[in-house]
């Protein structure tokens, strides 16, 4: 990067624009800044920048609006979307209008500053694709972290036919990512087409996936066309892929690699344009070695992997969650919709949810019909709730022995060396806590941590976290975590 590169910066909040200016200039960058985006079409007449960050909502002409007419008149030039409504429906937005990336407030000043390297970089090197259509459909919610980064998963590939892996526990939501893969893809128009491969009896399900033809075994009085030829032209989604038998992944692997497949009973091939995508709740490395799951199927269906978070690492959306399914219960159920005393809201976002969001729903129709008045009590949740509190300060110092009975389950349950997973997870607490502690500034988090600087990035790096989605993620030099 040189000192001849211009970056724009657009956005009505006067102290985002005064950071940004100032961390850039410092970086060796050189910063014009605009309060409204009408202000920059009009300069844009007269030169244009390397790069241009644009925030989402601005009064007047927003940021989405403005990426279009830019990606129209100006395509080569790369567009950061900045925004601190970090929803689905923006992520998608900004991706499918052509934006070079999409960076959530609060951020980390250096990966700022780095990400705008990269679009000076891609504007050296080539233009950017033309935009697609914005679909404005909210399908998921959640503004964690975790979930921001299933949200750009989704962004990133709204132009694609890949195929893709959805793991995360059971009732995360995986068939929700699957719905919005599909809706906001090439194949939007085409079938969408569910098939939980656990739940269908083990000698039904080939002939659920790939039809039968009449006579082909008793009680086919009918040809039956599979799940494949109905999503032909769109997505079949495979939930529980971790579970179907070892003859099926012979056939999938098969249907994977030529497109086509036979009936049963059937002696004609039948072609199928179909994208898949696949989930599990299961360890599908582990089944590998096991010798429960095919390795070449693994492959053919691990081309893209997207991970749900379970609903306890992602404990600010609980009360969001909350509105919302109490919010869809009341509609469903035709009464008037219940409201959480704070206490409430505490105490749900302080529970483990092994059931996650599924769990959490399930409790908002309970809570719906069950609670007594409109205001919801803590003695009006279900006994078995009452109880399970997050633990109190003085019971998180036993935390050794809760380790032991975590690793005992996991034991008796087998799967991948206990190391491999705890350690980890282990690290992303302790530098997670570390950054809640110090407001995000990262030299202060690693001194906590006995770490240098330079190894707490590259440890938030080596771990997939997001520097910029921490709890007061900005690095705590320029005061960049403003929203």
């Amino acid at each position: 990067m040189t000192e001849h590169e211009h970056i724009w910066v657009i956005d009505d909040d006067r102290s985002i624009r005064w950071v940004l200016e100032r961390a850039l200039n410092r970086a060796g960058i050189r910063v014009t800044c605009f309060a409204a985006a009408g202000e920059a079409l009009e300069a844009l007449e007269r030169e244009t920048p390397d790069a241009l960050l644009t925030d989402i909502r601005m009064p007047g002409m927003d940021g989405l609006e403005l990426l279009s007419r830019l990606q129209r008149d100006h395509p080569q030039l790369p567009v950061i979307i900045m925004t601190a409504h970090s929803d689905l429906e923006s992520a998608v937005s900004a991706y499918q209008g052509g934006a070079f990336e999409y960076l959530p407030k609060p951020f980390d000043v250096d990966d700022a500053i780095s990400l705008v390297r990269r679009a000076c970089q891609l504007r050296r090197e080539r233009g950017r694709e033309a935009p697609g259509e914005d679909d404005r459909t909210p399908e998921i919610i959640g503004e964690a972290p975790a979930m921001q980064e299933v949200f750009r998963a989704i962004g990133r590939l709204s132009r694609s036919h890949i195929t893709v892996l959805i793991n995360g526990e059971s009732g995360t939501g995986k068939e929700l990512v699957a719905h919005a893969l599909h809706r906001h893809s090439p194949r939007a128009q085409k079938p969408f087409i569910a098939l939980n491969t656990a739940a269908i009896p083990r000698d039904l399900l080939e002939s659920e996936l790939f039809g039968h033809e009449k006579g082909a075994f008793t009680g086919a009085q009918n040809a039956r066309r599979g799940r494949f030829e109905q999503a032909d032209g769109g997505t079949l989604f495979l939930d529980e892929i971790g579970d179907m038998p070892a003859e099926l992944q012979t056939r999938l692997l098969r249907v994977l690699a030529d497109g086509e497949f036979y009936r049963v009973g059937g002696h004609l091939p039948v072609k199928v344009d179909v994208r898949i995508i696949a989930a599990t709740h299961q360890d599908l490395e582990a089944r590998v070695r096991q010798g429960l799951f095919r390795e070449d199927l693994f492959h053919r269906l691990n081309v893209i992997r997207i991970h749900v978070p379970a609903l306890r690492e992602r404990r600010e959306d609980i009360p969001l969650l909350l509105d919302h399914f109490l919010g869809a219960a009341a509609r469903e159920l035709g009464v008037e919709r219940k409201v959480p005393q704070a206490a409430v809201r505490e105490h749900l976002a302080g529970l483990d949810w092994p059931g996650n969001v599924r769990q959490l729903e399930n409790l908002c129709r309970w809570l719906t019909v069950m609670a007594s008045g409109r205001e919801i009590h803590p003695d009006d949740l279900p006994p078995e709730m009452q109880g399970q509190a997050a633990p109190a300060q003085g019971e998180a110092a036993d935390w050794e022995s809760g380790l032991a009975r975590w690793a005992e389950r996991e034991l008796a349950r087998g799967g991948p060396p206990l190391l491999e997973r705890a350690l980890p997870a282990f690290e992303r607490v302790m530098i997670r806590t570390a950054l809640e502690r110090t407001g995000g500034r990262r030299q202060d988090a690693a001194r906590l941590l006995g770490w240098g600087r330079n190894t707490l990035t590259r440890k938030i790096n080596e771990l997939h976290m997001d520097p910029g989605g921490e709890p007061g993620g900005n690095s705590g030099n320029d005061g960049a975590g403003m929203d």
